[in-house]
């Protein structure tokens, strides 16, 4: 308790600094968001797809409000972590955040979400307004529907994070933890929503993207603040998030620790 009570204190601090190494490399951030505009493209092809007769229930503006919500979803809630953990595993800059007394996952954590507003600021006014403008009447959520959309991006985000923290992890044993990810990353893009939205998927395929913590990561934000989800399920869904969080920080923490052990024995 009094580690978390150090790390509440610190925390507005942590996040200050993030925000002013964000701002130092902004030009850097640019470069990272402009690759991740794969949503722009899959919006195009989709939409051409539905131009002359809807796929399922998507016309040409549902997957304009889909695509969108992805792309603004994606900036809020990604994270890189994997590759920091691995520069400083290998490199032996870690020692000096096991110095602080601050746990390092907190860090790291105030440098991701200390990136945001650099990020919203670039990419979200021009993605909302276009999300407005293209969805037709799909997009009208109502208050409930905002906050529970907010909740969900939380917890999207702690999934994200945390998944991070556990591939970043296996940099303690492996030689770059890097690989692994490329491995999630794939199945990210089929299986979260990223390139197809899950219900157009076959009904297997879609049953058990369902039953993955992908879609949790970031097609259930979207479903929910797109009017794709059914509000009766929305709260269901959003228990069922967050026990995927809380698993995925669980599991973080027990590879974390058994990593930093390790780290430690070999004179890290």
């Amino acid at each position: 308790m009094s580690e978390l009570a150090r790390a509440a204190r610190a925390f507005p601090t942590l996040l200050r600094v993030g925000i002013a190494a964000a701002l130092a490399y902004r030009a850097e951030m640019l470069i990272w968001m402009l690759t991740t505009t794969m949503p722009l493209v899959s919006l195009a092809l989709w939409s051409a797809v539905a131009a002359s007769a809807p796929v399922g229930r998507f016309g040409a503006s549902d997957f304009s409000a889909y695509f969108l919500a992805i792309l603004i979803v994606r900036q809020l809630t990604g994270s890189w972590l994997v590759w920091e953990m691995n520069m400083d595993i290998k490199s032996g800059a870690l020692s000096q955040r096991l110095l602080r007394p601050i746990h390092p996952l907190f860090s790291y954590a105030a440098e991701n979400l200390a990136a945001l507003p650099l990020r919203a600021a670039l990419c979200l006014p021009i993605a909302v307004v276009a999300l407005v403008a293209t969805s037709g009447e799909r997009f009208q959520p109502t208050a409930l529907e905002l906050g529970l959309w907010v909740l969900s991006l939380a917890g999207a985000w702690a999934i994200n994070f945390f998944t991070m923290a556990l591939i970043g992890s296996l940099a303690f044993v492996i030689d770059s933890s890097t690989a692994v990810f490329e491995v999630y990353l794939a199945a990210f893009m089929v299986f979260a929503g990223y390139l197809v939205p899950i219900e157009l998927f076959p009904s297997w395929l879609a049953d058990l993207a369902r039953v993955l913590p992908f879609r949790y990561s970031l097609a259930f934000p979207v479903e929910l603040i797109t009017g794709l989800l059914d509000p009766g399920r929305a709260l269901t869904e959003l228990a069922v998030q967050w026990a995927f969080a809380a698993a995925s920080a669980a599991a973080a923490l027990v590879a974390w620790r058994a990593g930093v052990r390790r780290f430690s024995a070999f004179g890290g």
